[in-house]
């Protein structure tokens, strides 16, 4: 494929209310992700006080948990893809997010 058929966004489209509305939408999803997902860990670590098998049971839950929660805060915004790479990708190539 040649170069010049990729397409691009214009820099209008970052002022469009439904891609800032899409932007902070994946922000506070990604957010919530992380937050919970590190969150369970450094709060299993500090109450037990020790590694158990049951630390990365419970952080892998915790994010498991944390990511279906992310999932459904953007779903019906961005497209729920919690990945600030894929939405900055959509973004410049000009792109519908939703």
């Amino acid at each position: 494929m040649p170069i010049t058929s990729i397409a691009t966004g214009s820099p209008a489209d970052a002022g469009q209310p439904d891609a800032l509305k899409a932007a902070l939408a994946e922000f506070i999803s990604m957010i919530i992700f992380v937050f919970a997902g590190q969150g369970s860990g450094m709060a299993f670590n500090k109450l037990t006080g020790s590694s158990t098998p049951a630390g990365p049971v419970a952080a892998s839950l915790a994010h498991a948990f944390a990511l279906f929660v992310a999932v459904s805060v953007g779903a019906n915004t961005s497209g729920g893809h919690v990945n600030p790479a894929v939405t900055l990708g959509a973004f410049i190539g000009g792109h519908n997010i939703h």
